[in-house]
């Protein structure tokens, strides 16, 4: 696949999925003798993985990392798993956090809701 099918797939602009790849966030992509990018299917599966990562707020140096120690071998396994883990912890302590925040608001909702009713009550016996 070209970068446009590809940026279409995921939608994001073809200038993102270059800047994935410049910067190391994907392992390089293959290139056609005219010098195309041509995606094959696992660099379709590293797009789609960094694509889930960045939207669950995963940092852009975590995920750098992660790839660059994919690529050097299986060596790094130990590493890129304690990466994947040490993320996976602050994506439990921000679940904890909205949660909290979701118990406030819906407390400041029940809140508006008895006074809503009050006021209602009030109007009726009028």
């Amino acid at each position: 696949m070209n970068i446009t099918q590809v940026a279409n797939q995921f939608g994001v602009a073809p200038s993102t999925l270059r800047y994935y790849e410049r910067i190391g966030l994907i392992p390089p992509v293959n290139r056609t003798q005219s010098g195309i990018r041509d995606y094959k299917q696992d660099d379709i599966n590293w797009i789609e993985f960094i694509k889930c990562m960045r939207d669950a707020g995963l940092s852009i140096e975590a995920l750098i990392e992660y790839t660059t120690l994919f690529m050097e071998g299986d060596h790094t396994i130990e590493a890129r798993k304690k990466i994947l883990a040490d993320e996976r912890e602050k994506q439990i302590e921000k679940r904890k956090q909205i949660d909290k925040i979701i118990k406030r608001l819906e407390w400041k909702i029940e809140g508006y809701n008895g006074k809503l009713l009050g006021k209602e009550t009030e109007l009726m016996q009028k």
